[in-house]
């Protein structure tokens, strides 16, 4: 904590008085609107006090005109922000969805929680840091924009993948769980506890532009008992696909699995 008498030095007078009014009014982030609104400054004043606080990092661009705001009491580092209100920030015109591992553990897939937050979205491939979070905001094509969901978080509506989306993009994006092999293992235990709709999987990963990863997701479905008439529309997805190795190893040796065309390198188990 940072004691109010080192406050008083560090800060002008409208300085302090803009981070005692934006805390009495519990705001963490704040856009230019806001601020002329709360404030009344002229443009010139305004523009000294965000290069000030910006510079002392108490406030943090997020996007142009919005600021995330962190009072000084939160120490040199500021405080942690709620990432999942940043994206609809970055992309106003809802062109993102959060994915990734930052869903794997919501859904239960895996206990770990993880420091990063994705963003796949289709204008912006960069990584950022705001309010102590680190976002990778990766580009992706807009034929992977599909199979979404709405949740509320304060007054503001996110869109992130559903449990079945984000079971095909785990299949795809196995490294944070550690790899294919337990990615195999969190689909089948989706699909055994019934916590995941088959059918709409299947949808999903037909549409998926990655053929390896609609073999995987067949060849895993098939060895979980799903019945062959659910399968067939994705078997015949990948019907004129080259081999591929079911676990991504270099090598290409193991038996052959012409149905799914799939190289079963079991030195990957």
């Amino acid at each position: 904590m940072v004691k109010d008498s080192t406050i008083k030095k560090f800060l002008g007078p409208k300085e302090t008085e803009v981070i005692a009014r934006l805390t009495y009014e519990k705001l963490s982030v704040v856009t230019v609107e806001q601020f002329d609104w709360l404030f009344g400054f002229d443009i010139g004043l305004r523009k000294q006090l965000f290069f000030r606080l910006k510079k002392k990092r108490i406030l943090t661009p997020i996007t142009r005109g919005v600021y995330f705001f962190s009072p000084l009491e939160f120490g040199p580092f500021g405080r942690r922000m709620n990432e999942y209100l940043v994206p609809p920030l970055l992309f106003s015109r809802g062109n993102y969805y959060i994915g990734y591992s930052t869903l794997y553990n919501y859904y239960g897939f895996t206990d770990q929680i993880f420091q990063v937050m994705y963003i796949l979205n289709t204008s912006r491939q960069r990584r950022r840091v705001i309010g102590g979070v680190e976002f990778k905001l990766i580009l992706v094509s807009q034929k992977r924009m599909y199979g979404f969901e709405k949740i509320k978080i304060r007054d503001s509506e996110i869109i992130v993948s559903d449990r079945e989306r984000t079971l095909v993009d785990l299949i795809y994006f196995s490294d944070p769980v550690g790899g294919l092999k337990q990615a195999f293992e969190i689909l089948k235990s989706q699909i055994k506890t019934k916590k995941a709709d088959v059918r709409k999987l299947v949808k999903y990963a037909i549409r998926f532009p990655s053929v390896s990863t609609r073999k995987r997701i067949g060849y895993n479905l098939e060895q979980a008992r799903i019945s062959e008439a659910t399968l067939r529309p994705l078997l015949k997805s990948v019907s004129k696909s080259s081999l591929w190795p079911l676990y991504g190893s270099k090598s290409r040796k193991g038996a052959i699995n012409q149905k799914w065309k799939l190289i079963i390198d079991d030195t990957q188990r």
